[in-house]
C-alpha cells in the first residue's frame, strides 16, 4: 500500500494519507451499520456508553457526535481494522506487532458538527513508547470545508503539551499558551474509502462542519503490542489480548524516552473528548449555534 518515501513522510511529519485503502463496498457496508446506529438513538435524552450526543439533540430528532467503541457496537468495525491493506500500512509505519488500543466514529454531521479543540492523543493515554497512532477511515469525503482533521506537522517531535484547566485534565490545549503556529496546520482530505494516519504526539484538531455534507470519520486507535498503556490495563487482560489484530503479543514493554504528562485529576466533566474540553476557556474553533439552528 505504501513504499518507503511514504513510511520516510510519516515519521518526519507526523501523518499520512493513504487512498483506496478500503474498496467502494466496504465503505457501504460500514455507512450501512453506521446509519443503523444513529436510528438507535431515537428515544435517548442524553449520553451514554454507547453514544455521545450533539447540543440540540431531542429524542424524536437524534443528533449523534460521537459512537463509542464501534467495534463493539458492530462486527464490520471489528472485522475493518484487521484488513490486509490497513495492516499493510501500520506495519510499516509502527510494527507488524499490532494491538487496537480504541476506536470512536466522530460524525461531524453538516451544517452543526462540533469542532474539536487543538490537543494530542498522547495526553489522553501515554505509554511506555510512542509507536502509537489514530487511523482515520474516511466514510464520506473529505473536504477543506466539511471540518476535515487538522495536523500541524512535525509537532510529534515536540513538548507535550499541557491540557489541563485548573488543575484538571481538560483535553484540550490553551492555544494561547502554546508557541505553535496553528496557521501552518495541514487538512487531511481524501475519498471515501481513503485512510489517515496521525501520530499519538501530533497536534491536532478540527473546525466546526458548516458544510451541507456530513464527514463521518471512523477512529482506530492502534498500538505496537509493545507499547504499554501508562495507565495499567483498562480494559483487563482478557480483552488486551483480544484487540491484538496483527503479529504476536508480548509481556516485555519497551520503554524510551518520552514527554509525558498524566491525564490527572481527571476532567471535572468526564465522558468523551468533547465532553472534557468544555472547560477550556480559551478557544481557537468557533461553534456557531446560528448555523445549527438554521439547518433545523
Amino acid at each position: 500500500m505504501i513504499g518507503a518515501a511514504e513510511a520516510a513522510f510519516y515519521r518526519e511529519n507526523g501523518y499520512l494519507v493513504v487512498e483506496n485503502v478500503y474498496a467502494p463496498e466496504e465503505v457501504q457496508a460500514m455507512r450501512a451499520a453506521l446509519a443503523c446506529l444513529i436510528d438507535r438513538a431515537r428515544g435517548l435524552t442524553g449520553h451514554d456508553s454507547v453514544y455521545d450526543l450533539e447540543p440540540g439533540h431531542t429524542p424524536e430528532a437524534p443528533r449523534v457526535r460521537r459512537i463509542k467503541k464501534p467495534f463493539e457496537a458492530d462486527p464490520v468495525f471489528r472485522d475493518m481494522v484487521e484488513h490486509p491493506n490497513l495492516i499493510a500500512v501500520l506495519s510499516e509505519i509502527v510494527s507488524p506487532d499490532l494491538r487496537l488500543h480504541g476506536g470512536k466514529i466522530n460524525i461531524k454531521a453538516a451544517q452543526y458538527g462540533s469542532p474539536v479543540e487543538w490537543h494530542q492523543d498522547w495526553a489522553f493515554y501515554p505509554h511506555t513508547n510512542d509507536d502509537v497512532l489514530a487511523v482515520g477511515v474516511l466514510l464520506e469525503d473529505a473536504t477543506e470545508e466539511n471540518g476535515p482533521l487538522l495536523v500541524v506537522p512535525g509537532s510529534h517531535t515536540g513538548p507535550t503539551w499541557d491540557h489541563h484547566v485548573d488543575g484538571h485534565f481538560a483535553g484540550a490545549m490553551d492555544p494561547a499558551a502554546c508557541d505553535i503556529d496553528f496557521s501552518k496546520a495541514v487538512a487531511l482530505t481524501g475519498k471515501a474509502g481513503a485512510c489517515t494516519f496521525h501520530h499519538v504526539r501530533a497536534v491536532h484538531g478540527s473546525a466546526q462542519n458548516t458544510s451541507g455534507r456530513d464527514r463521518p470519520l471512523l477512529l482506530y486507535q492502534v498500538a505496537a503490542a509493545d507499547a504499554w498503556d501508562l495507565r495499567g490495563l483498562p480494559t483487563g487482560w482478557e480483552e488486551n489480548e483480544s484487540r491484538m489484530i496483527a503479529g504476536v503479543s508480548t509481556l516485555t514493554p519497551r520503554v524510551v524516552d518520552c514527554p509525558v504528562r498524566l491525564p490527572y485529576p481527571r476532567a471535572k466533566r468526564e465522558g468523551s473528548i468533547y465532553e472534557n474540553q468544555t472547560a477550556l476557556q480559551n478557544r481557537y474553533f468557533a461553534f456557531d449555534p446560528k448555523v445549527s439552528t438554521a439547518a433545523e
